[in-house]
């Protein structure tokens, strides 16, 4: 894997695609196109360090991922995600499987597990809710039927125009009767009581809004995808990029950072050619894919005064977020830290406490949600001995930092770090009261705030999701692969929905697109044909079952 500095790089300016940004999405669309088409692509991403969400960042002795912290359906190996990820790395991103009860949940002084297995999970609930069975199946089968309209709706995105036309509607009617109501609204018809719906959208930052303002089909995305437990990518987070740059490079495609794109070119008939860079450089690719964002594309890639910005700025911006990061000397196996994570949210009511939080810097945290990369990783032991590390997120919004956007890092003044260091301590401490094992052991720790994502994402308002997920965004029909722009397509999160595996599928979407492919359908059969055919060579004698 050769990735080069722009700057540094000696490269042709002529390739068959351009890509902008090297997210999840970017690489994944990249990816698909060297593999089911042969294009030579270029990936520039404006950041010094590349992938996205799934970077990793390093200090003397420590390593912490700052988006990948555990990812659904993929410890299945038979699971079209995995199909996904095994095609994207031929098959050489491993995981490490999360312990069954893979997130808890603490409401005030309540503790309650989320168990991997549908049924186990409606049992434990039933367990904590007696009284509340109905509800409870109620809310299952909603989010069942949900999240499996999903796939359609999403394909609607990526059929030719035409198709769109006649089919999109009733392609995008099963979702959108879910997704049209808040998840607040979906669980109060279902009957749900304060109570359990506090639980049940307890990992309501998975997603960045609180059940009054979230899009119920968000929420049904996001919660089927763990039902059946989560996983870890083995070596960290950066093993997604490591694995799945070789076949785009083999392709003859290159990955340049420090790349930073001014905007996309157009030729006389309104057609994407190229992008020119922010120091006048000019590259030509006959197509243009940006995993910059939709808010990025239409509002600083493209000319102005555009109905499609004009829609587009009518959803908010997702949550911004900061993030404590802390080092200890100790491996996690000596300080007896498990892998699962935790949620703490002060009370049942996340809007209230969301509400409290927005007013003032020095309320409670509507939620901390504490990650542990180390005790994830079977291979941090071996590449870190004797060391852990932790992770603690709490939303912050961008009007705390905003007086200090456009200034640089370590250079933004004594009230910042102020402010940083109170934060800090008030996030270290939510730390050792929810795992008091950490007291006194902690080692190194580094705030991360708003202004961070937005140095190192360009979204200017440091959101971790693109666009927020309210029932508003589902409707938008621009929210596609496609774009008014002929030759430029949009990827990633913006496209389908929030989380890595959601940009990932963005980026199916934005190849499907391009190739005219049901590109999920390609992977999906190629990976059940793999499966047979072992399937087969381990009992030659006995008919597959799948």
């Amino acid at each position: 894997m050769r990735i080069a500095s722009y700057r540094q790089a000696n490269i042709e300016d002529n390739f068959d695609a351009i890509v902008i940004g090297s997210g999840i999405g970017g690489l994944t669309a990249a990816s698909l196109l060297a593999r089911h088409a042969g294009k030579r692509v270029l990936i520039l991403e404006r950041h010094y360090t590349a992938g996205g969400f799934t970077h990793v960042f390093r200090r003397p002795g420590y390593e912490w991922d700052v988006g990948v912290h555990y990812i659904g359906q993929v410890n299945d190996p038979a699971s079209s995600l995995r199909a996904v990820f095994d095609h994207l790395t031929d098959g050489q991103l491993q995981w490490n499987a999360m312990p069954d009860v893979y997130d808890r949940v603490f409401l005030g002084g309540c503790e309650y597990e989320f168990l991997s297995g549908t049924e186990r999970f409606r049992d434990r609930l039933k367990e904590y809710f007696p009284s509340e069975g109905p509800a409870i199946d109620g809310y299952l089968r909603a989010v069942r039927s949900c999240a499996r309209s999903s796939g359609i709706y999403f394909a609607s995105k990526a059929v030719p125009a035409p198709v769109e036309r006649i089919a999109g509607p009733l392609m995008r009617f099963p979702f959108l009767r879910h997704a049209r109501h808040t998840t607040a609204e979906t669980l109060a018809g279902l009957g749900c009581s304060r109570e359990l719906a506090g639980v049940l959208t307890g990992q309501w930052g998975d997603y960045g809004l609180p059940p009054g303002r979230s899009s119920f089909g968000i929420h049904a995305i996001v919660a089927e995808h763990y039902f059946n437990g989560a996983a870890y990518p083995v070596g960290g987070a950066e093993a997604i990029l490591e694995t799945m740059l070789p076949a785009i490079e083999a392709a003859g495609g290159k990955l340049l950072v420090s790349a930073d794109v001014k905007e996309v070119l157009l030729d006389s008939r309104g057609r994407a050619i190229g992008v020119r860079m922010q120091d006048g450089r000019e590259f030509r690719g006959g197509t243009v894919i940006s995993d910059a964002g939709a808010a990025n594309t239409y509002g600083r890639l493209l000319p102005q005064s555009q109905d499609t910005l004009r829609k587009i700025e009518s959803i908010p911006p997702s949550m911004a977020h900061m993030s404590l990061y802390v080092g200890l000397k100790s491996s996690s196996e000596a300080l007896g830290i498990q892998p699962g994570n935790l949620w703490i949210c002060p009370g049942p009511d996340h809007d209230a406490n969301v509400a409290r939080s927005e007013a003032s810097p020095y309320a409670p945290f509507p939620v901390l949600f504490i990650s542990f990369p180390s005790a994830k990783d079977p291979s941090f032991a071996s590449r870190y001995p004797g060391r852990s590390t932790i992770e603690v997120v709490a939303p912050a919004p961008f009007a705390w930092f905003e007086k200090w956007a456009g200034t640089r890092w370590k250079h933004r003044g004594a009230e910042y770090d102020q402010l940083k260091a109170r934060l800090a301590e008030r996030l270290q401490q939510g730390l050792e009261d929810a795992v008091p094992k950490v007291s006194g052991k902690i080692d190194y720790a580094e705030l991360s705030t708003p202004l961070s994502t937005a140095s190192f994402t360009n979204h200017q308002r440091g959101e971790i999701y693109g666009l927020a997920p309210v029932p508003e965004r589902f409707r938008l029909k621009c929210l596609g692969a496609r774009t008014p722009v002929p030759g430029l397509y949009l990827t990633g999160a913006d496209v389908t929905t929030a989380g890595v595996t959601g940009a990932m599928m963005g980026g199916v979407v934005s190849a499907s697109a391009i190739l005219r492919r049901n590109l999920m359908s390609v992977v999906t059969k190629r990976v059940d044909r793999v499966l047979s055919a072992q399937e087969t060579r381990l009992s030659p004698h006995v008919p597959s079952l799948r």
